[in-house]
């Protein structure tokens, strides 16, 4: 049962991470909910099973895992920064725009009113 959920969130990570590097967004929402479903599944299993109970076998599954999930950060990290990036970019051109030029250059020069 473990095993299955683990193949589960793999998967689901492998599909997220190349649409992310493919900049094929059109999923996110769908792998959301598929590593919610995983992490949710592991959690009720992960109390049920002690440390000192664990194989080497899946020792060696779970660091994989946790391997993948650190790339999957990285790259939705990157992602992220991006957006934000990207954001404040569009934020600052809407500001720029809506501005009432108060203080512009051609008011200050020909004084108030003028």
């Amino acid at each position: 049962m473990l095993m299955k959920s683990l193949d589960r969130l793999e998967e689901t990570l492998d599909l997220e991470t190349a649409a992310l590097l493919s900049r094929d967004l059109n999923n996110l929402e769908e792998f959301n909910r598929r590593k919610s479903q995983s992490l949710l599944e592991i959690s009720r299993m992960a109390r049920t099973v002690e440390n000192a109970t664990l194989d080497a076998i899946t020792t060696k599954r779970l660091e994989r895992l946790k391997a993948k999930l650190e790339q999957n950060q990285e790259i939705l990290e990157r992602h992220m920064r991006a957006v934000q990036e990207i954001s404040a970019v569009i934020s600052g051109a809407i500001q720029a725009a809506e501005s009432d030029t108060t203080y512009s250059a051609d008011v200050v020069r020909g004084g108030y009113g003028a």
